[in-house]
């Protein structure tokens, strides 16, 4: 079982190659942004795995951090892409 976990974790780290370079090669920006995505989810899997691996529960706080922190950052992003400003401002004033 410890080699399939180390083969799962392989082929992981070779996804997370892929969508790097999605990443740095992309042709549009919101291609780049699901590859940012991609790399978050592809993460928490990684971590999950060594987790597995190494039979500690230790990890659980590290892949929620990631994820709000991934999914924070993918809302962030696309707001930016769609109207050009993350914080909206009252111009009212």
């Amino acid at each position: 079982m410890t080699t399939f976990i180390w083969v799962c974790l392989i082929l992981v780290l070779l996804s997370i190659a892929g969508m790097l370079y999605r990443v740095f090669r992309g042709p549009s920006i919101p291609d780049r942004l699901v590859a940012l995505d991609g790399i978050g989810v592809m993460l928490i899997s990684a971590i999950a795995l060594l987790s597995v691996i190494f039979d500690t529960g230790f990890f659980m706080e590290v892949i929620l951090l990631i994820a709000i922190m991934s999914f924070i950052g993918t809302v962030s992003f696309s707001k930016f892409i769609e109207k050009g400003e993350i914080i909206e401002r009252d111009r009212t004033s």
